[in-house]
């Protein structure tokens, strides 16, 4: 399966290079194997194939970390697995929790970066939001998270592991299951698209965590062609456009992804989403104070919501350090709210979570970044 004389080979004549720029030069990232392909794995080095089903439950439906953990395997089974493979295990670095009993998480890598998930509680949902790449290119003005570069996107595995934390955290600190999952955390989803959807597979999958993919929202920032595939795919989650303006010009001072994904766009790519689905569509919209709030807004959101059948959650602001934006007033909230309802549109009002912590998405991954950049060079050394 490896040919161990020659990696030491060269090993030996460029070390420096194989230990700067692979953390793991002998081992491969057993969660990037299909079952058939552990299953050949398996039988290539004379085990059986059936023991490829049970690391595969012991992975995705038993979530363990460390391949000691699959007590059904032999011992010389479990050494051959840590031999050739590794499990990159995600890890909590930073946790802040608000007094509204939010979590913010600043979750580990394996290579060091940082990503941000977050456990939001409420009278009826335990919601995990979780991360789809390190940072974002998107450079969306009022998100902190558009101050980081896009470094990578997430593998699959690495998106699972956050939804495990997050209901691992939900279980022991407030004993509820976790009940939904929205990809609304740092990244574009759409920008990350196999590995979102093979995420879902894994967390969906009753081999996987089993959940109902009518818990699960992926939110884009809206990339039109993405949305049609996700249509020709014939996907079971909801979806939902971080829309935040109905107005192209003041959506493009927001988000400069609307240059190229103007609402026009967007409306076509929307009506063929529904019609491959038949899913009704969240619109979601940051109210900021005298820029999108003013009832001349919610004409203009109210004539985009004619396009598919839709609802609409507006969004209370958690404002960036140093950021362009403020937190509207509650008398234009609830005036914005109120004149959407008179068009007989759903409407949902979220109120700011974690208003005591780190809360905006990007803000604790920004407060990590020092420690981060730290960790990278102690790896590079």
């Amino acid at each position: 399966m490896f040919n161990s004389q020659y990696i030491s080979s060269f090993a030996l004549h460029f070390r420096k290079i194989v230990i700067i720029c692979y953390p793991y030069p002998l081992k491969k990232d057993i969660r990037a194997l299909s079952l058939e392909e552990l299953k050949t794995v398996f039988i290539e080095n004379g085990d059986k194939a059936f023991r490829a089903k049970q690391v595969y439950e012991w992975l995705w439906k038993k979530s363990v970390r460390t391949f000691d953990e699959m007590t059904n395997l032999s011992k010389s089974t479990r050494e051959l697995l840590n031999t050739h493979f590794v499990i990159n295990a995600v890890a909590v670095d930073d946790m802040q929790v608000s007094s509204d009993r939010t979590i913010k998480n600043a979750f580990r890598l394996y290579d060091s970066n940082i990503v941000e998930g977050v456990l939001i509680p409420s009278t009826t949902r335990m919601t995990a939001c979780i991360s789809s790449q390190v940072g974002c290119s998107l450079t969306c003005k009022f998100c902190a998270t558009g101050r980081l570069e896009r470094l990578r996107n997430l593998n699959a595995d690495e998106i699972y592991d956050q939804v495990v934390l997050i209901k691992n955290q939900a279980e022991q600190k407030y004993n509820i299951p976790l009940t939904n999952i929205v990809y609304m955390g740092m990244g574009e989803p759409l920008l990350n698209y196999k590995n979102v959807l093979d995420s879902v597979e894994k967390i969906t999958s009753p081999e996987g965590l089993n959940m109902s993919p009518q818990r699960i929202t992926i939110s884009t920032a809206g990339v039109s062609k993405m949305i049609k595939k996700l249509g020709d795919d014939g996907v079971k989650f909801n979806l939902a456009l971080s829309l935040h303006a109905a107005n192209d010009e003041k959506r493009n001072h927001i988000m400069p992804i609307n240059e190229s994904n103007s609402l026009e766009a967007l409306a076509e790519a929307l009506k063929y989403f529904y019609e491959k689905t038949g899913t009704r569509v969240t619109y979601e919209y940051i109210a900021f104070k005298d820029f999108n709030d003013s009832i001349e807004d919610a004409r203009d959101l109210a004539k985009f919501c004619k396009h598919i059948p839709c609802k609409v959650n507006i969004i209370e602001y958690n404002p960036i350090d140093n950021g362009e934006f403020q937190q509207t007033t509650t008398a234009r909230l609830d005036a914005f709210a109120k004149y959407l309802e008179s068009k007989n549109i759903i409407v949902n009002v979220r109120r700011s979570r974690g208003k005591d912590i780190d809360a905006a998405c990007g803000q604790l991954a920004n407060k990590n970044k020092e420690g981060f950049e730290k960790r990278k060079m102690k790896i590079t050394q």
